[in-house]
């Protein structure tokens, strides 16, 4: 349970907030490079509650800017691309892609002043095929490659990767904490399961024998870490582990731990919706299908704040729920893993009321993941330094699923398979 003030200062975003602060301190995935071509058409950009434009100029530099034009605020979604940067169709006066103004076309030489003009523009970065954002402060961006944390599933070489854009009509954390809820897995997902759809040596069976783990939580450098506990057999452990990682992401364990390279950002548009960011490995590639299935299918794109990869299932359409084939086949009625976990955070409400939840000892790694964000938060205010603020901090943090002796506590089951084979990442 946390009180109204609390979940204020967990859930707002917008400039001056104080997890909207903390966001601004780090990288935030913002489109795929393809969704802009050079010279093309503007694009309009929800992140953090502002709301922003996106352009690709001559040169392949990408801008993203305030959409209101400097001069008298008319939109610059209508302006034009051309010649090196985006001129506002209402005077002419034209900006670069760091905001620059560089030319005033209304306004006589003798009396220009476009020196001291600059549009409201930040930081970007490109890396495998994803353009980045940084809102804060340049002074004090995080340490590492410009763009890039270094997750696992993002160092990997660009061709080994894919991406996954989807939107939640949500809040961010409720979002993400669908993710680091691991309980809902064996229900929402696989309650129509039993040990028989699994083969004798899948480890995934003993979620089907056993629907109530246990859990430890460990509170790491890059947030909070937790593996859910089964018995597995004669003398050993069925560990499914996963992660919060600082400050919108998430890796789960919804592969072999071994070669799952995954990782997904819940990207805050505004307070009440969400971009969803997924890593995968490219098919073909040697990684778990249920990292890779049921990508989301989205509705013909649209040019409003709000029109980029939104899933054809919506609360409208109850999200394509069957009731007779949850009757007498799927547990849920839902067509998917992803449509399943939309329909349950969305039906939440646009903003949680967490005064009204009642917390199980399942809910730990929800717990604690709010807690360090609410420190992290409102230690920022304080003039702390945000957790997490270096790229390679993220190193060393994998999900997944595997079996190991029950003499071992989570800390060093996960050591130890990490340490077992060191140069996956080079292989995989």
């Amino acid at each position: 349970m946390a009180s109204t003030r609390d979940n204020e200062i967990l859930t707002q975003v917008g400039p001056g907030t104080p997890m909207g602060e903390l966001m601004r301190r780090y990288w935030l995935p913002a489109a795929l490079s393809s969704e802009l071509t050079a010279d093309g058409d503007p694009m309009r950009l929800m992140l953090l509650g502002e709301q922003l434009i996106a352009f690709r100029d001559t040169n392949g530099r990408v801008g993203v800017m305030d959409h209101r034009c400097p001069h008298r605020c008319a939109s610059l979604f209508f302006g034009r691309n051309e010649e090196g940067g985006i001129r506002c169709v209402y005077h002419g006066w034209k900006f670069d892609a760091d905001g620059n103004c560089t030319d005033m076309a209304n306004v006589p030489p003798h009396q220009d002043f476009k020196h001291k003009v600059h549009a409201k523009a930040y930081k970007t970065a490109e890396r495998n095929g994803v353009i980045w954002v940084y809102m804060g402060d340049q002074a004090k961006m995080p340490d590492g490659i410009p763009g890039l944390p270094e997750i696992e599933a993002l160092m990997l070489p660009a061709d080994a990767m894919e991406f996954n854009f989807s939107q939640r009509e949500c809040n961010w954390l409720q979002a993400l904490e669908g993710d680091i809820d691991t309980s809902h897995t064996d229900f929402l997902h696989g309650g129509a399961r039993t040990e028989r759809a699994f083969a004798a040596d899948d480890p995934r069976r003993y979620g089907a024998l056993n629907r109530s783990p246990e859990y430890e939580i460990v509170e790491t450098d890059w947030g909070v870490m937790y593996g859910a506990y089964r018995p597995g057999g004669p003398n050993q452990i069925y560990w499914r582990v996963a992660h919060f990682l600082y400050p919108f992401w998430t890796i789960t364990p919804s592969g072999k731990f071994g070669n799952h390279y995954y990782a997904r950002a819940w990207v805050p548009m505004d307070d009440t919706h969400t971009m969803a960011m997924r890593v995968l490995i490219k098919s073909g590639r040697p990684v778990s299908t249920g990292a890779v299935q049921n990508l989301d299918q989205v509705q013909p794109r649209t040019t409003d704040w709000y029109g980029r990869w939104k899933p054809m299932t919506t609360a409208q359409n109850d999200y394509l729920i069957d009731r007779q084939w949850q009757r007498n086949g799927s547990y849920s009625g839902l067509p998917g893993i992803a449509p399943e976990d939309q329909a349950v955070t969305e039906s939440m409400g646009a903003i949680t009321d967490r005064e009204f939840e009642h917390l199980a000892p399942s809910d730990r790694m929800i717990t604690m993941t709010r807690r360090r964000l609410f420190a992290a938060a409102t230690g920022l205010a304080k003039g702390e330094t945000p957790p997490a603020n270096s790229g390679t901090v993220y190193a060393g943090a994998r999900g997944g699923y595997f079996l190991a002796s029950d003499a071992l506590k989570l800390r060093a089951a996960y050591d130890a398979q990490m340490a077992e084979d060191p140069e996956q990442k080079k292989s995989a």
